[in-house]
This record gives C-alpha cells, sequence and structure tokens, in this order.
C-alpha cells in the first residue's frame, strides 16, 4: 500500500513539446504517466536513445493519455529495456495505439536500412531505436480502462481516465496515490472540435500537470475559407496539393472540412487522396467508432447515414506502387500524407518530388514543432534536408491552424476553471519555453494559483 511521500519527476515534455514522461513515486510503487518520443531538433531526438533513468524492472506500470507518438511511442524501447508490466489506457486507445506503435517501428526500420544503403547515417551500421517485435510486445501490454472507472494500477495506486476531446481516446487523467492525486491534462482538445465532443471538467487533484502547446495563442474563429482559398490557388494553376498530416484524428477532421468545401462548391470536386498506412489504418477506427455510436463522437455526426469522412472522390493508396505513382499526378488533386510534420513516412518522398515546382502548394495544418521540415517550411526554408541531400522548395506553402485539435490558451484555463478546488501546485508542461512561460503567468494572474514550468529531470514533492 502507498503511504508517506509522493513525488513526481518531469522526465520530459519540459521546455518542449514532446516527449512526455511523468514519473509519479511512492515508497516502493513506480508509475509512468506518458511514454512519448522526442522529435523536433537533433538534440531532443538524440534524447530517444538515453536509457530511462530508473530501471525499468521497477516500474509497476504505465499510463497513457492518448495514442500520439509524442506520448505513446517510446513504449516500445521501454520494452526493449525490460518493461513488461500493464499499460492502462481508455478503449479506443487500445484500438488506435497499435496502428502507431507499428508504424513507428517499420519507418525506425526502413529508415535504418536506407542509412546504411544510401550511406549517409554517420554510423557503419545504423539501427533502430525499436523494431516490430519491440512494438508488438508493447502492444501486448495495453490494458483498455473504460472511462469513468476508478482502475488499480499499483498497490494503494489508481488511475479514472475522462475523455480529453483530443483524438479519439484521448483522456485526462487522474491518479490517486493513497491520501494524494495528481491530475494529467494530456492533450487537451478544443469545444468546437468537429467531430468529437469537448474535454469532460478538470479534475480536483492536489498536483495539476496541464499542456501548454498554445499557452500563449489564441486560435482565430474557425473559418474553412483559410483553407479552402490556397488550395482553390493551387488547383486553378494546375497544381498539386500536399497536405501533411497526422495519421491520427488531423486526416479525419481535413477530410470532413474539404467534404464540407466540395458539398458547398467551395472547392471543385478533384481526387483526394490518402496516402499513409497508418492514416489508412485509423480511418477504419474512426469509422467503426462513428457506427458503434461511440459516446466521444459528435451526436449530430453519430446520426448520419453517410461517411463524414468522404469528400466525394476519395481514393486510398493502400500499395507502395499506389504511393510511387502519387510522385507524378496527372492531374490536380490534393494529396494527404503522414507525417504531420514531415519528419518521416511517405510525405517526404512526395515533398521530394513536389516541392520544387512553383504551381504546387504545401498545406500545414497544424503546430509544427522546431527543428521539423514542417517548421523549417513554415519559417520560409528554401532549401529541405531529406535523404542525405538538399530539395529545392518552390512550391507555395500556407500554415493553417484552423484544424489545431489543441485548445488554446484561452481553453486552456477555460479547462483549468472547470477544476472544483485549486490544486496546491500547477505545473505547465508540453509547450515551448514562451508559451510555457505565458500560460504558467495566466495562471497565477488569472486564476491565482501556484503556477511552475518545470525543469527537466525536475522532482517534487506533492
Amino acid at each position: 500500500m502507498a503511504s508517506g511521500h509522493v513525488s513526481l519527476q518531469f522526465l520530459g515534455a519540459t521546455g518542449t513539446v514532446t516527449g512526455s514522461r511523468f514519473l509519479v513515486g511512492a515508497d516502493r510503487v513506480r508509475l509512468l504517466v506518458d511514454c512519448g518520443m522526442f522529435q523536433g531538433e537533433r538534440s531532443l531526438r538524440r534524447r530517444n536513445w538515453v536509457p530511462f533513468p530508473v530501471p525499468v524492472t521497477g516500474l509497476d506500470a504505465v499510463v497513457v493519455t492518448h495514442s500520439h507518438l509524442d506520448h505513446v511511442g517510446w513504449l516500445p524501447r521501454l520494452v526493449r529495456q525490460g518493461f513488461a508490466g500493464p499499460v492502462y489506457c481508455s478503449t479506443w486507445t487500445a484500438q488506435v495505439a497499435p496502428i502507431v506503435l507499428r508504424d513507428a517501428a517499420h519507418l525506425q526500420e526502413e529508415d535504418a536500412r536506407y542509412a546504411s544503403r544510401r550511406g549517409y547515417s554517420r554510423h557503419p551500421d545504423p539501427q533502430p531505436l525499436f523494431d516490430s517485435a519491440d512494438a508488438e510486445k508493447a502492444i501486448g501490454l495495453l490494458r483498455p480502462v473504460p472511462y469513468h472507472h476508478e482502475q488499480a494500477v499499483a498497490p494503494g495506486v489508481a488511475v479514472c481516465l475522462t475523455p480529453a476531446g483530443h483524438i479519439l481516446g484521448s483522456s485526462i487523467a487522474r491518479v490517486t496515490v493513497g491520501a494524494r492525486s495528481l491530475g494529467f491534462s494530456g492533450d487537451l482538445g478544443r469545444d468546437d472540435h468537429p467531430l468529437l465532443t469537448g474535454p469532460e471538467p478538470a479534475p480536483g487533484v492536489d498536483a495539476m500537470v496541464v499542456e501548454s502547446t498554445y499557452g500563449n495563442r489564441l486560435h482565430p474563429p474557425r473559418d474553412l475559407e483559410r483553407l479552402a482559398a490556397p488550395i482553390r490557388r493551387a488547383l486553378a494553376r494546375g497544381g498539386v496539393v500536399v497536405i501533411p498530416a497526422f495519421a491520427i484524428d488531423r486526416t479525419e477532421v481535413l477530410l470532413m472540412a474539404l467534404r464540407e468545401l466540395m458539398t458547398a462548391g467551395r472547392l471543385p470536386p478533384v481526387p483526394v487522396f490518402v496516402d499513409s498506412p497508418m492514416a489508412l489504418a485509423a480511418l477504419q477506427v474512426y469509422r467503426q467508432a462513428v457506427r458503434d455510436g461511440a459516446p466521444e463522437i459528435r451526436p449530430e455526426i453519430r446520426t448520419r447515414s453517410t461517411d463524414p469522412f468522404d469528400p466525394g472522390e476519395l481514393r486510398l493508396a493502400s500499395t507502395a506502387e499506389e504511393s510511387a505513382r502519387l510522385n507524378e499526378p496527372r492531374s490536380p488533386c490534393i494529396l494527404v500524407s503522414a507525417s504531420g510534420m514531415a519528419t518521416g513516412g511517405r510525405v517526404v518522398h512526395h515533398l521530394a518530388h513536389l516541392a520544387p515546382e512553383p504551381r504546387n502548394l504545401i498545406l500545414l495544418p497544424g503546430f509544427q514543432v522546431a527543428g521539423t521540415r514542417g517548421r523549417a517550411l513554415l519559417d520560409g526554408a528554401r532549401t529541405l534536408k531529406m535523404y542525405g541531400g538538399y530539395v529545392p522548395v518552390r512550391a507555395e506553402v500556407v500554415g493553417v491552424d484552423d484544424l489545431s485539435a489543441h485548445a488554446d490558451a484561452g481553453g486552456l484555463l477555460a479547462w483549468l476553471k472547470t477544476a472544483p478546488a485549486p490544486p496546491r501546485t500547477c505545473y505547465v508542461v508540453h509547450g515551448e519555453p514562451p508559451a510555457s512561460a505565458a500560460l504558467a503567468e495566466r495562471i497565477d494572474r488569472e486564476l491565482g494559483w501556484c503556477a511552475v514550468t518545470p525543469r527537466d529531470g525536475e522532482r517534487v514533492l506533492v
């Protein structure tokens, strides 16, 4: 039975929006909340190779808030280091996370083989961070937990998950350790998400850990014309629209927006290709959630008789051969491919072929982490490095935040206000330093809470 002091250690997502890992400890109990990969700058990516700072065999369990790579993607590496305990998550995360982990392992293996074949790695025998066997072992550890159910996860430790409205299966986690409690926002969604219901209220806890991806920004009111206008321009000049999109949720929301625009005649009815094995697998899960009437899906979507994800000429590129043909489309079209920040996946091949052509458009529909190709494009890069060489960027580049699935600064503050009582301390994480600092300052000024941006590796008592 856990008793005495309860500690919280920040092992990622401090000073950056990736690598979420939070270690909760009490007596001999150790619980890891989220197990994400670091993405972006090389210095961050190198941290994925650093061994876990405590013996992984001493971890009782892992809780993951949702299935994005920066929250779940390091699980196979944890398994490779010897972890074999349960991984608790929501019911739909247990359906989506295997897609993400298998794809991540495939990309790790593929990149290692490609680097070896092309000789652009600094290592004579490039190795993947983890492989498919590690991913399958991690998938075998997933333990789905229904929302609002108090689940014992270790002696004296329980977790309760509630919907976060960010992606299908995303959760807010309340961890109870003896008489102490901790809340983890995970990634919070928006109340106006077109597919999912909004996040449920914040729990009353002693310590709150809240994300701050958009902690210093406000989303403009949703206006699909910001999406439609650049697409119309590109199609009118005979170009191809390349959209690097996260395979989970962003692709589905994007398809819904394109359907709305084409149905209303605001975009011409051109073919829309989805070229990402992970996105295609996720699309099946999202369609199943709609068919099953999952409570997370908005009621007006659940009651539709038509496929909400088909703009009219939806075409799914399943094979590598179909993907390769999309590098040289014969007519104007829209090409949606992962990854969302162009760090890997099929979209990198498409950018290599299509970025040099001025009539094309590269549309970036969401947050781009510093150090990624997506961020470089947003910042005006005229060349992109990929596969050991450089490619010129002559295509038009446009960023659109309307499809972001993250709550903005106002949404984060509004969510925190729903807590039944203030926490002793609110820890602001998962944001670039200016965003985290701005949100912490607003929490202090507007809510009167003790708000802190923790240091990497810092350990505090709850």
